[in-house]
């Protein structure tokens, strides 16, 4: 069974974002956050800005996908609650 996250961006609807299949979580730079899928897919998230060394979307993120796979199989969709605005989700 398949479950996502329901996430908050700025001036748009939620986006619902797979949490199967992940590979990595990886910060590119302080505005940008992507995560990796197995079949080669991207999700590449677009926030405010982090610190240089400041890996706490991606903490956070990951964190949020473990604790949804941790749920009963009936809870297809968690609520995610990012620590920085999200102003865009592109998926490729």
């Amino acid at each position: 069974m398949d479950k996502f996250l329901s996430v908050p961006v700025t001036g748009q609807t939620n986006f619902f974002v797979s949490v199967s299949d992940v590979i990595a979580i990886t910060r590119t730079d302080d505005l940008t956050t992507v995560i990796t899928y197995n079949s080669g897919n991207t999700a590449t998230f677009t926030h405010a800005t982090v610190g240089a060394a400041d890996y706490e979307m991606r903490d956070s993120l990951q964190n949020a996908m473990d604790k949804a796979l941790e749920t009963s199989w009936t809870n297809v969709v968690a609520d995610y609650t990012p620590p920085q605005a999200i102003s865009a989700i592109a998926i490729a």
